[in-house]
């Protein structure tokens, strides 16, 4: 059960000690659930000073929740000293719930399946093959409504097949949506709105009956390295082409980069997509509610996809298991959660001499580090990409299926995507923690402007534009709005690290500039997903500040994470800092989409700027494939 380093991921003998832990000290009674299981990292300055051979704490902390009572509970052990180090009593009402269980999913069929008013609201549709009815448990929110402060709910809406292999989401039962008690076991309230139609035509996009014959004409693509991999990899710890950094995987937040550096030089100590928000715009009775956050409603770690070869990774493939704790405390394994492999990527320098007549040619390529989680329709691909020439880049990958309602004629929050079957328009925001470390923890941000200039005596023809550097001395001024505009970008730097000009080491951060926010600021979504609001925010470290909504999501009223983390304005100018860039897609869905949507990207890229003291690729070789002459 010994661990190697203070960040090695959890085992299953350490689930195992954790489970037996809190048993054996009455934390646990026949009706508790775990919530949450996961590895206490410790603070960063004790990773930092810990070597190899120097004692190790290994601890855990699981948040509990008993499910007759709802009674909540946040705990602490250490599994090296067998000791219990804290014990904190939750209200949900002011902290929130904890994220939703699996079992809690499953027992909404039965629940509403038994509600009287339920079935006579499907059976007024024209339904009444109950087995063949979906109902679609989802996350409640916050919205003030009486009598739901404290209470542990999920709003369902619901979707019919039309056999058991037909795929639900072409056919929703719009109009109705119940409101479930998950510690009471029933419906207590029944929006019953209006009588839509249910679409009719099917969606099987693995039907050949529905898709039609596969296409012959594609030839095989095979991607070969028969020299093997040009990584290292030892236990969690990866070293290629000078990058080095460990592998964690967390139950919350899904896959983390820890202690990233290049050619020995410290560039990010903890990379980790710690939230996401997915806004719908339907304001309507049934569908205003619609707001989910992944990670800390749903824990997107816990939904990771076991992947394949040949399907999700292609090429010279090295797999991470993933081993995360369930519902009752028991470790299990997610086999192949993690993929590792390069890619070529193109070129990535070129010259053809006009005076010498030299011509040069060298391949980009990149580490790509990846997994997927499935959180109910969507299917969500977390990628991070190391490049040769010092670049990283985070790429979400959504597809899946979009959430569908009846459609009207005229509606104007909603797509149609097939006859009468209505896609609503929403977004998926993410919020990407990078606590950095560029050359060391004293680290500052300038925000970098195009600045226009107008003609005047030291422009007379009209053709200059220079760039303002504005820095950002505190945590008030660290919230930023992106800007294409003035293609504004961040510039990461450590003021005390200099390269041979003089200037002080930094890394650019490109964000794409898509739309934050756009629900209203007076919002409930607003005031829970604040994070969204911004393209950036700057913040001091502090070990406790880790998810930028707040340590418990669901259900919470909102004002939780980044807003108190900035709250003390400390300053953040060559202090140890943590950058927390929010990115992602504003999805109008498009007819293309359904029945199974193509992969939409986006993503924000980290790019050195004066980090290298010159090109760091001029050492990589020419190309020797047998194909390139």
């Amino acid at each position: 059960m010994t661990a190697g380093h203070p960040l090695e991921r959890l085992s299953a003998a350490e689930i195992d000690a954790a489970r037996t832990l809190f048993q054996k000290n009455d934390l646990l009674s026949p009706t508790t659930r775990f919530a949450t299981l996961a590895l206490e990292e410790p603070a960063k300055g004790a990773v930092l000073a810990w070597r190899p051979g120097d004692p190790l704490d290994r601890r855990v902390r699981a948040l509990l929740l008993d499910v007759a009572t709802g009674a909540v509970r946040s705990a602490v052990v250490s599994v090296t000293r067998d000791e219990v180090d804290e014990v904190v009593d939750l209200d949900p009402a002011v902290d929130g719930q904890p994220p939703i269980l699996l079992d809690e999913f499953i027992s909404v069929d039965e629940i509403v399946k038994g509600d009287a008013a339920w079935r006579a609201a499907i059976e007024r549709r024209g339904i009444t093959d109950f087995d063949l009815v979906r109902p679609c448990p989802l996350s409640a929110g916050d919205f003030d409504i009486d009598g739901e402060s404290g209470r542990r709910l999920l709003r369902v809406l619901s979707f019919v097949a039309n056999r058991p292999e037909d795929h639900c989401w072409a056919h929703p039962i719009d109009g109705v949506v119940a409101y479930v008690d998950l510690i009471e076991q029933k419906v207590v309230q029944l929006i019953d709105h209006a009588l839509l139609p249910i679409p009719q035509e099917e969606g099987n996009y693995d039907d050949p009956a529905f898709t039609g014959p596969p296409r012959e004409t594609l030839k095989a693509l095979e991607i070969t390295q028969p020299d093997g991999a040009s990584f290292q990899v030892d236990g969690d710890e990866v070293t290629w082409e000078g990058w080095r950094f460990r592998v964690g995987f967390d139950p919350r937040e899904g896959l983390v980069l820890h202690q990233l550096s290049i050619q020995d030089r410290p560039l990010i100590y903890r990379a980790s997509i710690a939230e996401m928000v997915v806004p719908y715009a339907d304001p309507s009775p049934v569908r205003f509610w619609q707001n989910y956050f992944d990670a800390g409603e749903y824990l997107l770690g816990q939904q990771a996809n076991s992947l394949v070869l040949g399907c999700d990774c292609l090429g010279e493939i090295y797999y991470f298991d993933a081993v995360l704790a369930d519902g009752d405390g028991n470790p299990r394994e997610i086999n192949n959660a993690i993929c590792l492999h390069e890619e070529d990527f193109g070129v990535l320098w070129k010259h053809s001499d006009l005076f010498t007549e030299a011509a040069e040619t060298r391949r980009q390529r990149r580490l790509v580090i990846s997994y997927w989680a499935t959180v109910g329709n969507y299917d969500y691909g977390f990628f991070w990409y190391l490049y040769l020439d010092g670049t990283v880049e985070m790429e979400v990958k959504a597809t899946g299926v979009v959430f569908t309602s009846s459609y009207a004629e005229g509606a104007e929050y909603a797509t149609e995507i097939a006859p009468g079957l209505g896609a609503p328009y929403h977004q998926h925001l993410f919020s990407a923690r990078l606590d950095m470390m560029l050359d060391g923890v004293g680290n500052a941000v300038d925000e970098l402007d195009v600045r226009r200039v107008p003609v005047g005596e030291a422009n007379p023809y009209g053709n200059a534009f220079t760039r303002t550097a504005t820095r950002l001395t505190s945590e008030s001024q660290g919230a930023r709005s992106a800007d294409n505009g003035v293609g504004r970008v961040w510039r990461i730097s450590n003021p005390d690290k200099t390269n041979r000009l003089g200037q002080p080491v930094s890394y650019v951060l490109r964000p794409e500039g898509q739309p934050a926010l756009l629900a209203d600021e007076s919002s409930s979504i607003a005031r829970r997903a604040t994070f969204a609001t911004k393209h950036l925010w700057v913040t001091r470290y502090d070990a406790d500040e880790r998810y930028p909504a707040g340590n418990h999501v669901n259900q919470h009223p909102g004002g939780a994470g980044l807003p108190q983390f900035v709250a003390d304005d400390e300053s953040i100018d060559g202090e140890d800092i943590v950058v927390w860039h929010t990115f992602g897609s504003t999805h109008f869905p498009r007819v293309e989409d359904w029945p199974v949507m193509p992969v939409d990207r986006c993503g924000f890229s980290l790019k050195p700027a004066g980090f290298f003291d010159r090109n760091p690729t001029l050492d990589v070789p020419a190309s020797t494939a047998k194909h390139c002459h």
